[in-house]
């Protein structure tokens, strides 16, 4: 009889008698320290898929190398769906241009699972600076070429890429002053040391709030949730838009019903109503979208922060 019954489970579809996905513990590999809003929302997706899918899901801060070493460990992990990694615009869009050997493809080696939320970003300037808007800012660089300063949280950061492309579509010239991480970039921007800063929202906003900076305009592709009476860059400067973001990558080869499935079970937390209500107020917004056109939106962010870099001479060897 038990011959009987190992036959006919042979004889089954692989489908049939394979576990149902998750039959285990899954990881999310953070790229980020805990705290942040990348670890912050790994998270609670995290405890919230656990307890959909009766299963553990377990994150794990890997940092380091701008996020490489996380991506490079999830990049090279069995393609079962066990292992994910919280990726964001440095790991999986600037790197690849910033670093002279990457140890691992952000496309070939990745399969795109979902976009997760996108930080809404200010462009703020020292109250000394005589400006109010992107054209005012613009024209006082022009008639002040190469006086202006602005800051950012390290060569090669988001912050940093920001003022190379509003340099380059505005046609002016500003003098980059890099420092080591956000907090002595904007301790140095309250006192007057530089003249300006693009950066997260909750980061400056209550600076902004207090009348110690001046905010100018958002960094998106729409004007903040937070700060509706604020136009973005983008009126004034067509084109010009930084999608500050983070994403959960698989390892390419994973099988697209656990990708699609990690996609839906994103989308369900994050359009949830208690995170919707929280988002605002924390600066950033949720980006619905297929694992498709989020993939194709990872080309497109490489494509366009390679000639940044590039210009911007930044290089990690």
């Amino acid at each position: 009889m038990r011959s009987l019954v190992l036959v006919a489970a042979l004889a089954l579809p692989f489908w049939v008698v394979a576990q149902p996905y998750p039959s285990k513990p899954v990881r999310v590999v953070v790229a980020f320290p805990a705290g942040g809003i990348a670890d912050i929302y790994a998270r609670i997706i995290a405890s919230r898929a656990a307890e959909s899918w009766g299963q553990p899901v377990v994150v794990e801060n890997r940092t380091g190398a701008g996020g490489n070493i996380a991506a490079e460990h999830v990049a090279r992990s069995a393609p079962d769906g066990y292992t994910l990694v919280m990726g964001s615009i440095g790991t999986h869009a600037v790197n690849v241009s910033l670093f002279a050997k990457l140890p691992f493809d952000p496309v070939k080696d990745f399969a795109p699972v979902a976009h997760v939320l996108e930080a809404e970003g200010l462009l703020v300037v020292h109250p000394s600076v005589p400006v109010a808007s992107v054209p005012e800012l613009i024209a006082h660089a022009r008639s002040h070429p190469g006086k202006l300063t602005f800051a950012s949280a390290g060569m090669g950061t988001a912050s940093h890429l920001a003022g190379e492309l509003f340099k380059s579509m505005a046609k002016i010239e500003m003098t980059h002053v890099p420092y080591k991480g956000n907090v002595p970039a904007i301790t140095d921007l309250l006192a007057g040391q530089t003249a300006l800063l693009f950066a997260t929202m909750p980061t400056v906003l209550p600076h902004a709030k207090a009348g110690k900076l001046r905010a100018v305009a958002t960094i998106g592709s729409a004007r903040a949730s937070a700060t509706p009476e604020l136009p973005t860059v983008g009126e004034s400067l067509a084109g010009f838009e930084v999608s500050n973001w983070i994403a959960l990558f698989a390892p390419a080869g994973t099988a697209p019903d656990i990708v699609k499935r990690w996609n839906a079970e994103v989308h369900r937390v994050m359009q949830s109503p208690d995170i919707q209500a929280r988002l605002p107020g924390e600066g950033a917004r949720f980006v619905p979208n297929t694992p498709e056109q989020f993939g194709a939106f990872v080309k497109s962010e490489i494509a366009k922060w390679a000639p940044v870099v590039k210009a911007s001479g930044a290089r990690v060897d």
